[in-house]
């Protein structure tokens, strides 16, 4: 536990202040005035003790965030000039610090008004080293109640995920976990997050102890247990859990925190715990990833959760309209409209939703019945072109590689006969062009060349393209085929 110095050696003293000043200086020059000002200007020093230094800013966000993106930087500035300190903890201030508390503001303007507090005012008490406890993080993120297996609609694009979902929850501990991890991905609205909190209500019900939490929330969690250095016990904690369910992995960051993601992983798994991901895209596809956490991802059971087809869009809507209809009951949706509805809207379930909310505006405000007419003016917002289709560097590979007939192997080997050649470029040139892979990243995926390979490849086949009609066209028909 930090405990203040002396009354004569208090941070809020001249001594200590104005080293703390040079600390918040070496820090600006660091990392420039506008970050400064945007996340250290209400910086302060609240206690000095031994090896450990505290410091307080008056947000959870601010302090979430330097801990996340800042912390060595603010260790070495402060150990700069206070040389015995190796520790260094961010907490939350009151907004009722007494008015002689010993504490130095960053930024001077913020200290001006305390240098009148009263000299004889009590001491405080020194705040804790160590951020929230890592107690909170495991009681996870809340539950829709409205998210059960029961009111999920079921189709063809995703009775896979459906059921591997359900098979997951109903397990007990007894049995051997055939899909671990079982990871999820789809686009946004097409039903990921609703299995997940599902499977977790499920197994709730049977009395098995799950967590269900963000990326966000987890990486909040893990790095509060790192810098209060409680992350053995964290993880020790998470072992006691019988399945671990966590939504929206690609926004996971952080190299450290991804390490000691993978640990968990590894460990959760040794001891025969379920772990149930989900993700808008497949793990090969999650490039922010370390390679280490992808491939342990890709390890279990992956299933996609495709598009919504017109029958599922319309039972989306009809189970949609029935929930509306329970609160207002004089919510009437002919058949035609809502078919109308479900042809019109191809996206997703929440695009779904907004219209549902839509008509029922329209015919609680108007008092006038529901017409097509009427239901696409209300929705016309919600009625978008297309989207392009996602296309895959494997997808282009294989492709090409038809076309000209050779193999996809021949194509990420180093062969450099003139048949394999071309093939190759044109796989990097569509990749280039049809994808929003780095050329780091294409390269990787071509057999683990060098971004200036993929660099020529694409210069030289839009070169001739641009001289070589033939060769032009043959682009256009790969490229139809490939968004089709």
């Amino acid at each position: 536990m930090l405990t203040l110095r002396s009354s004569h050696d208090q941070p809020g003293d001249r001594g200590d202040g104005e080293a703390w000043m040079r600390v918040c200086r070496r820090l600006r020059a660091d990392v420039g005035d506008d970050v400064f000002s945007s996340w250290f200007g209400r910086l302060e020093l609240d206690a000095l003790a031994d090896d450990s230094a505290a410091v307080s800013v008056p947000t959870k966000f601010l302090k979430s965030w330097i801990q996340s993106h800042y912390a060595e930087k603010l260790l070495a500035a402060v150990a700069a000039e206070f040389p015995s300190v190796k520790r260094l903890a961010v907490t939350i201030r009151s907004s009722n610090r007494p008015a002689g508390a010993p504490a130095v503001a960053a930024d001077p303007e913020e200290a001006a008004p305390r240098r009148a507090a009263p000299a004889a005012a009590p001491e405080p008490r020194a705040k804790p080293l160590a951020p929230e406890a890592e107690g909170d993080i495991l009681s996870g993120s809340p539950l829709d109640p409205r998210l059960t297996f029961a009111s999920f609609a079921a189709g063809r694009s995703n009775q896979l995920a459906l059921a591997a979902a359900q098979r997951v929850a109903a397990a007990t501990p007894e049995e051997r976990l055939t899909y671990n991890p079982l990871y999820l991905h789809a686009a946004v609205g097409l039903g990921k997050t609703h299995l997940l909190q599902a499977a977790a209500h499920d197994a709730q019900a049977m009395g098995r102890r799950v967590v269900y939490l963000t990326a966000e929330r987890f990486m909040y969690g893990f790095v509060a247990a790192l810098k209060a250095q409680t992350a053995i016990a964290f993880k020790e904690k998470l072992r006691g859990i019988d399945i671990l369910v966590i939504d929206d992995i690609q926004f996971l960051q952080g190299k450290s925190i991804q390490q000691e993601f993978c640990h968990t992983l590894n460990a959760l798994i040794d001891a025969h715990r379920q772990i149930v991901i989900a993700a808008d895209r497949p793990p090969s596809e999650l490039e922010s990833l370390d390679e280490r956490v992808r491939s342990r991802l890709a390890g279990g059971l992956c299933v996609e959760l495709g598009a919504l087809d017109e029958p599922l869009r319309l039972r989306i809507l009809e189970g949609r309209i029935a929930a509306a209809r329970q609160i207002h009951p004089g919510f009437e949706v002919p058949n035609e409209v809502t078919a109308f509805v479900a042809r019109a809207i191809q996206t997703n379930g929440r695009d779904l939703d907004g219209a549902v909310n839509r008509l029922l505006a329209h015919a609680s405000l108007t008092g006038a019945p529901l017409e097509v007419a009427t239901a696409e003016l209300a929705i016309r917002d919600l009625v978008r072109a297309h989207e392009p289709k996602r296309v895959k560097i494997e997808d282009i590979q294989k492709l090409v590689a038809t076309h000209f007939n050779v193999s996809r192997a021949d194509i990420l080997s180093s062969r450099r006969t003139a048949n394999v050649v071309r093939p190759r470029q044109i796989a990097m040139y569509l990749s280039k062009t049809l994808t929003l892979r780095s050329l780091p990243e294409i390269g990787r995926r071509f057999g683990g060349r060098d971004h200036t390979t993929v660099l020529h490849a694409v210069r030289k086949i839009d070169g001739l393209a641009a001289k070589d009609a033939t060769l032009n066209e043959e682009l256009e028909l790969l490229k139809r085929m490939l968004m089709e």
